[in-house]
């Protein structure tokens, strides 16, 4: 009876580890794509300012 238990202990054990690792595979995954959009959208602001710069506005007051 006590190896029934076990076995019973070792099947939970595995789908708490599985879980816990689906889990984390899908926070990297959050992490990832929250990083790319923030890159994307720093790259946009950089091209503005680019754009800004050629127009020859310096976007100072004097």
């Amino acid at each position: 009876m006590v190896g029934s238990r076990r076995v019973a202990g070792d099947k939970w054990s595995q789908r708490i580890l599985w879980f816990c690792a689906i889990g984390s595979a899908i926070s990297l995954y959050m992490v990832a794509v929250e990083r790319q959009a923030q890159n994307r959208g720093r790259m946009m602001a950089e091209g503005l300012k680019g754009m800004d710069g050629a127009s020859g506005q310096s976007g100072e007051d004097v």
